[in-house]
């Protein structure tokens, strides 16, 4: 675990170690006011139990940043509201709950891969790429002329989330997803 030597070190996505449990920074803001030393704001997600909190941070506070291993899993299938992955260098399987997928949840399909972080050789968090490649299942079929409003529709993909496309895209169709924004 290395020590982090400014406040300014400390940026959004960091994990960083507080009080033996791993955080992740989702905001942070570098304030200075007259006649006081600087604080760095933060809001803070703990990544085992999910929970936020803020945290102000001042000039001389020791940061260490957490010890987290970054892996490649597998997402084998979903069970109820367990979902269930194997890494891939050592085959272990281990699941997550969908409160911990979260938004994930409407991206990932089996054999799709995905990063695992490890804090202490346990699975904390996942994330997806940035974009997924996924098959529309429904899609109502366009109608000629309805293009002068909005030139999308919504259409369900293979996992069962809608997402609005171009009028265009027909049943069947493979489209690419943004798995920031949805």
């Amino acid at each position: 675990m290395a020590v982090l030597s400014s406040l300014k070190e400390l940026r959004v996505g960091l994990a960083i170690d507080i009080d033996n449990q791993p955080y992740q920074i989702l905001w942070a803001d570098f304030m200075r006011t007259a006649q006081r030393k600087p604080v760095m704001r933060t809001k803070l997600r703990n990544l085992i139990t999910g929970q936020v909190l803020e945290l102000s941070f001042k000039p001389g506070d020791k940061v260490e940043e957490a010890d987290l291993e970054r892996r490649t899993a597998n997402f084998m299938y979903r069970q109820g509201d367990e979902f269930q992955f194997m890494d891939n260098e050592s085959f272990e399987q281990f699941g997550f709950s969908k409160e911990q997928v979260g938004e994930i949840s409407n991206f990932v399909k089996e054999n799709t891969d995905v990063d695992v972080m490890l804090y202490n050789g346990k699975p904390v968090t996942i994330s997806l790429p940035p974009k997924v490649v996924l098959t529309v299942t429904e899609a109502a079929p366009a109608v000629k002329g309805d293009s002068t409003t909005n030139a999308t529709k919504r259409v369900k993909v293979e996992t069962g989330y809608e997402v609005s496309v171009p009028l265009f895209i027909k049943e069947g169709e493979k489209i690419r997803i943004n798995t920031e924004s949805g």
